[in-house]
């Protein structure tokens, strides 16, 4: 007799009721930034690696979704490269027309509810947002910090630094500091 089946369902089971309860809180926080124009978030909802970005650029405006552009091509090759995990979750937390106050709410809500391992802020505008919605000091690009279990990595503006060479090769070093992370590979 062998209990592998009902294990195996039952795994499915609880992932699918906490993928469902955590889309319901995503939306929840999205609800907040009542905006004309959306750029929701975007991934795996219990992501390991939460991707930050502080302005939405042009292809995030026109597809409606976070990194939408070379710059979420860009990360996600980037993160590859390092064995980062493939399970991410990306979001902008500069919207139109929506209150700081609230900004900072939605962005907090979401970094509890995807609860990552690691937190990246893809722009200083994003590594400020993270900052100031954690109540933690602000953070050093290229400089692992420490907040609540979770690795949180500043970097100088991937996307700005897809057309700058010297910018683009500061990002890479940047990034290259979540290989200290001893289990970043899973």
């Amino acid at each position: 007799m062998s209990a592998g089946p009902d294990i195996t369902r039952e795994a499915s089971r609880l992932d699918a009721l906490y993928r469902a309860k955590a889309r319901a809180e995503i939306d929840a926080a999205e609800a907040l930034a009542h905006t004309s124009q959306p750029v929701r978030c975007q991934g795996d909802e219990l992501a390991d690696v939460l991707l930050v970005k502080g302005e939405p650029g042009a292809a995030d405006l026109a597809e409606g979704i976070a990194l939408a552009g070379e710059d979420g091509v860009a990360a996600g090759k980037a993160l590859d490269a390092l064995g980062a995990p493939a399970q991410r979750f990306a979001l902008c937390t500069r919207l139109p027309e929506v209150a700081d106050d609230v900004r900072l709410e939605r962005l907090a809500l979401i970094v509890e509810t995807v609860d990552p391992r690691i937190v990246i802020a893809l722009d200083p505008l994003a590594a400020r947002d993270i900052a100031d919605a954690c109540e933690i000091e602000p953070l050093a690009p290229g400089v692992l910090s420490s907040w609540r279990g979770r690795s949180i990595l500043a970097v100088d503006g991937l996307e700005a630094s897809l057309s700058d060479e010297t910018l683009k090769r500061r990002v890479w070093a940047q990034l290259k500091t979540l290989a200290a992370l001893t289990d970043l590979v899973t």
